[in-house]
């Protein structure tokens, strides 16, 4: 089929523009660029800082580190697609720039970026009353006289916190069921055999009789003077250690405590735990002691050797023992 002249013409006009269009390349848009420096507040210069260009293909991520001066540059960056510049450096809050849109050939100049110092977040965990005194607890149950004789009942630190009941029955019970405790029982019982008193039986028998007296003795004395009065007073049975101040204060304060104790709510109050504790005790032991070695007399005599006995323990505590329990060491 021959094609009309006027077509032909047509169609050989067009294959030279197209051979031509074929030869030259499209047109590429001209690559632009971003520059900075990376200053601190007082415009030093951060060097090593870490500044990182993001574009929305993986194509368009880039990272550098500044130089000395602080300066850094992005160059051949593609136009007319959005960037986000960000900038980090050890102990500076990072920084990131709001959208960057480049014109073809754009050289940006972003001047100096300043970065402000860290701000460094401490965390202040509250603990209640009940915790600290469970803490301080739990290190008067490790307190031992050269590291072998329980030191249980003696505050090393200036300002306890109070014992919840819980804290006093457990103080109260771990004293009494010490291995150490109950051997030093013995030991007393094996003392009051050899003198004859309490007027129990002779061997074996008067023995166990002497030791179940000597530790029962013990035991109403700590649990009723230690636990079950302190927590219905609100009373606080530990002695509280002073440490400072002249040899006469520490004396009167060893001497006072005697008698006098510190009450839940931190006042001085008589210590009707420990008095009570003695002469409950001394009450009760009217049930199991033998009939010559009853009666108010006795319990009344016993309870006054128990203070006695005290004011020997504080004067220890304040002079002596502290010095000799290695873990009051990790009190104030």
């Amino acid at each position: 089929m021959r094609l009309p002249q006027p077509l032909r013409a047509c169609i050989f006009c067009l294959v030279p523009l197209f051979a031509l269009g074929q030869q030259i390349p499209a047109l590429q848009p001209k690559p632009a660029s971003i520059i900075g420096s990376v200053v601190d507040v007082q415009h030093g210069a951060i060097s090593s800082a870490t500044v990182l260009l993001d574009g929305p293909t993986p194509a368009d991520h880039f990272t550098i580190t500044a130089d000395d001066e602080g300066f850094f540059a992005f160059r051949n960056l593609r136009p007319a697609i959005p960037y986000r510049l960000s900038v980090t450096a050890k102990d500076f809050a990072a920084w990131t720039s709001p959208a960057i849109v480049l014109k073809p050939g754009q050289e940006l100049d972003l001047g100096d970026i300043k970065l402000n110092l860290a701000v460094v977040q401490t965390t202040v965990t509250a603990m209640s009353t009940k915790e600290i005194a469970t803490q301080e607890v739990h290190i008067e149950e490790k307190q031992r006289i050269l590291g072998v004789f329980p030191n249980f009942y003696v505050a090393y630190a200036p300002n306890p916190a109070p014992l919840t009941a819980k804290l006093k029955f457990e103080l109260a019970l771990k004293t009494s069921i010490d291995p150490v405790n109950i051997l030093g029982t013995a030991a007393f019982a094996g003392f009051n055999q050899a003198g004859d008193t309490p007027d129990y039986h002779e061997g074996a028998k008067g023995y166990a009789q002497r030791f179940g007296a000597a530790y029962t003795d013990g035991f109403t004395d700590i649990m009723i003077g230690g636990a079950i009065l302190p927590s219905i007073l609100h009373q606080d049975p530990r002695y509280f250690y002073q440490g400072t101040g002249t040899f006469g204060s520490r004396v009167r304060h060893a001497a006072v405590f005697a008698v006098m104790c510190k009450g839940d709510n931190g006042r001085w109050q008589f210590n009707y735990s420990s008095v009570g504790g003695d002469l409950a005790s001394g009450a009760l032991s009217n049930l199991y002691y033998p009939p010559s070695n009853r009666g108010p007399g006795i319990a009344f005599s016993n309870a006054l050797l128990s203070a006695a006995g005290r004011v020997v323990g504080n004067l220890g505590q304040e002079f002596v023992f502290r010095k000799l329990t290695p873990s009051s060491n990790k009190q104030p």
